[in-house]
């Protein structure tokens, strides 16, 4: 029971809100933490016995303890969160294999550390704490636990899994045309070289290939910077056609992720509703003559006076029954008032079976 209620965001409005609510606060704390305003310099060493000439000042930076205690109180909400969820998860090696309660544990971890180490002046303690500091990026990672609460940033990561093929392909579409491109524009902007700078170097900023290749990823994907652009006839011309070449190559496979992302869309808003639709309430049982309509997955046979069997194939309702007559119409009709609602025909065995 407790792990229903903290392993479902909506089984319990008050932890789903307080789970957001902490989530967020950690993260506007980790960008504040990054500003002047809230860092000020406690220790400024000048090292004038070191051997270097010119020796750079060294700084010890200490963060506001306001943004430290609210840390901490996030941090300990967490872990609170995170020991409930591992003592009642029912299967802990598929707990211990979910990449969200792994990004759980690194994002707790560093915080106890560093109030561990913070005590501590030996020089190798001061070492370790400053890589704790640096590694504090790490809580950036708790963006991802939002995917509990909201289904569009789930399906986002089902249409991310399920267009690994189209994301690989137009990986490899970028490389080839980023390795052509960059070496066209580097011979391009040669051939335009003044008589006297045979090797170009004066007039453009294509020196070499490699540096082709920065140009090319940022001409392909449309994107522009300004920073390197051709400057002969030559150059322009391999810069309009690697131009259209990157929007042709992103274009072809973004119609399928779309459709990806449709697809799981509609499946999750589906899901949603199911359960919502089973609470209504329950019709009585057509009487006389009229059958009674079955979910055809379900493999169920219901008895009626005239009906003998109802199949559900392709999203369309077939009935037969003993005076030969088929009313599709009618038939649709019916179905979808007792689709889902039809308890006579689904027993225990649909109430208690997984939605999906």
């Amino acid at each position: 029971m407790v792990w229903k209620i903290k392993a479902s965001p909506f089984g319990s409005l008050f932890i789903a809100f307080a789970s957001l609510f902490f989530i967020l606060v950690s993260i506007t704390t980790f960008c504040l933490e990054t500003h002047e305003a809230f860092n000020k310099i406690i220790n400024k060493t000048d090292a004038r016995n070191s051997s270097e000439p010119d020796p750079a000042p060294q700084y010890e930076i200490e963060t506001d303890p306001a943004l430290t205690y609210v840390e901490g109180v996030c941090v300990f909400w967490f872990t609170i969160e995170f020991l409930v969820r591992v003592t009642f998860c029912p299967v802990k090696l598929e707990f211990v294999k979910s990449v969200l309660n792994i990004i759980d544990f690194v994002a707790i971890l560093p915080f106890y550390l560093e109030v561990g180490l913070s005590g501590l002046s030996s020089k190798a303690a001061k070492d370790v704490l400053g890589f704790l500091r640096v590694v504090r990026f790490v809580r950036i990672l708790r963006i991802f636990k939002l995917t509990r609460h909201f289904v569009g940033l789930r399906v986002l990561g089902h249409t991310l899994r399920a267009s690994t093929n189209e994301f690989l392909l137009l990986i490899i579409f970028l490389a080839l045309g980023v390795l052509i491109f960059a070496t066209m524009i580097y011979y391009a902007e040669r051939i335009g070289a003044k008589p006297n700078d045979p090797t170009a170097t004066d007039h453009t900023k294509f020196k070499n290939i490699p540096i082709g290749f920065w140009w090319a990823v940022v001409t392909m994907t449309t994107l522009g910077y300004g920073d390197m652009y051709p400057e002969t006839w030559s150059g322009m011309v391999v810069g309009a056609l690697c131009a259209l070449a990157g929007v042709l190559t992103i274009a072809m496979p973004v119609p399928v992720i779309v459709n990806n992302f449709g697809m799981y869309y509609s499946l999750a808003m589906a899901k949603q509703k199911l359960p919502k639709k089973r609470k209504k309430h329950i019709p009585q049982a057509v009487q006389g003559s009229s059958p009674i309509y079955c979910k055809g997955d379900l493999n169920l046979t219901c008895n009626s006076t005239q009906g003998e069997l109802c199949h559900v194939k392709g999203g369309r309702l077939l009935e037969r029954n003993r005076s030969g007559k088929t009313s599709i119409k009618h038939s649709i009709k019916l179905f979808s008032q007792h689709f889902f609602f039809n308890s006579s025909c689904y027993g225990d065995k649909e109430g208690n079976a997984k939605d999906g």
